[in-house]
């Protein structure tokens, strides 16, 4: 049974940080993407492989967020920094099978987890 756990999250204030990670469990791939999305958007904030090697991520975050693997701990975390407002959202961790390169687009990920709540006030 696959399962996919989210992490972390809160409230911040207008540049501040928060952190996520999720934990993916029973995914019988070899390779595959995490990346995570926020609310229904379809498009995704940020992707990489779970080897941790290549990361991509939406235009409006870059240089701002980075998604990283922690071998140690098995998860993939997602560091928000310099947040704005328009952040705010439910996050939802998503894996994929890796054909490639990991996508940022909604349609290729299968499993999801239950979400969780990011809120950046001013």
């Amino acid at each position: 049974q696959v399962e996919v756990k989210e992490a972390g999250g809160g409230s911040a204030q207008v540049g501040g940080s928060l952190r996520l990670s999720c934990e993916v469990s029973g995914y019988r791939t070899s390779r595959y993407c995490v990346a995570w999305f926020r609310g229904d958007e379809r498009l995704g904030v940020a992707a990489i492989d779970n080897a941790g090697e290549e990361a991509r991520y939406r235009d409006a975050v870059k240089g701002r967020f980075t998604i990283s693997k922690d071998n140690a701990k098995n998860t993939v975390s997602l560091q928000m920094n310099n947040l704005k407002s328009e952040d705010t959202g439910t996050y939802y961790c998503a894996i994929s099978d890796l054909v490639r390169v990991c996508q940022t687009v909604h349609g290729p990920y299968k499993y999801w987890g239950q979400g969780i709540q990011v809120t950046v006030s001013s």
